[in-house]
């Protein structure tokens, strides 16, 4: 293995281990965030050793990817540099984008789903009280009519 394949490598690693300490940040800073009655809130430390393994398994598949798999004893220590470097450099900007990323497009798109959904339930709650106004006077007439049709009769 060549000096520059291994210095990528270590590069990669250092990266997995940016990308997973903002992964962690993420659903610590989600699960902080939740309500205080939230299933989100009430499950935070299973979310958050869901979140270790998938961020674990995100760095073995990028180990499998540049190196096939193959772990050398600096990869630990690359991947602690990484998430020290998120804590002291890449935790303002990381943090920015994702309300950035909130604000211009996860928040808009939530209020045109919300407006749609809205719409729909409005227009079949009108379309349900057209047809119950509708079919009121069969109703009535019907129940005045047979009202007696299913009693039973005592002998």
């Amino acid at each position: 293995m060549s000096l520059s394949v291994q210095f990528l490598s270590l590069l990669a690693m250092i990266g997995t281990g940016i990308v997973a300490a903002a992964f962690i940040d993420m659903i610590g800073t989600g699960t902080a965030h939740a309500g205080k009655k939230s299933i989100v809130r009430r499950h935070a430390a299973s979310l958050e050793v869901i979140g270790w393994i998938l961020a674990g398994c995100g760095t073995f598949y990028v180990l499998y990817t540049v190196r096939d798999g193959a772990w050398r004893i600096y990869d630990p220590f690359a991947q602690l540099s990484g998430l020290f470097l998120y804590a002291s450099f890449f935790h303002k900007p990381f943090r920015f984008l994702g309300k950035a990323i909130l604000v211009l497009f996860l928040k808009p798109l939530w209020f045109v789903i919300h407006a749609i959904v809205s719409l729909v339930l409005f227009i079949c709650r009108c379309v349900w009280k057209v047809l119950s106004l509708l079919v009121t006077p069969f109703v009535k007439i019907f129940r005045k009519l047979y009202s007696n049709l299913f009693k039973s009769r005592e002998k």
